[in-house]
């Protein structure tokens, strides 16, 4: 089986974003979303002064990125853990605070390339699309255990999927001969269930459903909506989170988290920000930045991302204030 490539998306971006806040002796960036490592390296061989935590909770993600970035020693770390889990990483490296926190949202490249793992609708595998293929249950687990009502709400909220109802019915009626395993089969179901106007837009007909399959089997969403506070809390000033997203879900929790983060809270017809209410961090990134023309012609992965930053400019209320 040849070896899965990942091309990351905005790396030269990225770097730019992150470069000013690990521009000195110490400087920590957490790579949330380590994947095959490429933004980790592009940081790493342009930040001279800084080193990298990358966190995975995909073991064999961790593994070749290992052996991707082992040329940079100690200047980078990998952890198995899941992004939520930034203070609990933290603490067990005696980190107080870091300079950098890059979150590259959704499924990597390396997971859609190794067939057995699922998260592919092009060819027959087996429905798992866990990103820790050790732990917790599979799409087939929920496909086959979850009522009309649930799935048709995932697949409604998650996948936007119209049809998510008409889908959902399908599924429990087809299981009840024979659970669901394998996607090939899966597939099928959507093509019958979609109406063929329906099918004639908006990419393959099982882009939504294996999407909002792959972000419920893994509690993408839920996993966020910790993970970015707690990014924003760990940073020290000057210090900046980077977020990625492919999702409109993911990038209205990011919107919503940088919005609160970044607005002060002295009443709007006041003329001026009292001193010591003024917000702790401001928008690197005025709005979410897109992919030009020849990113996404070289990387088709880049077409739905959503680029944001935010920086910390005082310190957090009670952290470092002595």
């Amino acid at each position: 089986m040849p070896s899965p490539t990942h091309d990351p998306v905005l790396v030269d971006r990225v770097v730019a974003l992150l470069a000013p806040a690990l521009d000195h002796e110490g400087a920590v960036l957490v790579d949330a979303t380590l994947g095959l490592g490429g933004h980790t390296e592009a940081v790493l061989a342009s930040c001279s002064l800084a080193r990298v935590v990358g966190i995975d909770r995909d073991p064999a993600a961790l593994e070749l990125a290992g052996r991707r970035l082992a040329p940079y020693g100690e200047r980078f770390t990998g952890v198995h853990a899941v992004y939520d889990e930034i203070p609990d990483v933290l603490a067990d490296l005696e980190l107080s605070e870091v300079d950098g926190v890059l979150f590259d949202l959704g499924v990597s490249s390396m997971q859609l390339d190794v067939r057995e793992r699922g998260f592919a609708y092009a060819s027959d595998a087996p429905l798992d699309m866990r990103m820790d293929g050790t732990t917790g249950p599979t799409a087939a687990d929920v496909l086959n255990t979850y009522s009309a009502a649930d799935l048709a709400r995932v697949l409604r909220d998650y996948g936007e999927e119209k049809f998510a109802r008409k889908i959902a019915a399908a599924v429990v009626r087809q299981r009840e001969a024979q659970p669901f395993t394998t996607s090939a089969r899966l597939v099928e179901l959507l093509y019958a269930e979609i109406p063929a106007p329906a099918r004639r837009t908006g990419g393959h007909p099982a882009k939504r459903t294996f999407q909002a399959l792959r972000m419920e089997v893994n509690d993408e969403l839920a996993v966020l909506r910790r993970a970015i506070p707690a990014a924003i809390d760990a940073l020290a000033v000057g210090g900046r989170v980077v977020v990625e997203s492919y999702h409109s879900l993911e990038d209205r929790l990011v919107k919503q988290a940088f919005t609160a983060a970044t607005r002060s809270h002295v009443p709007v017809d006041m003329p001026f920000v009292p001193e010591g209410h003024e917000p702790e961090l401001r928008l690197v990134t005025r709005r979410a930045e897109r992919a030009d023309a020849a990113e996404i012609a070289a990387n088709p992965r880049a077409a739905s991302v959503r680029l944001r930053a935010v920086e910390r400019v005082l310190p957090r209320t009670g952290k470092g204030a002595a």
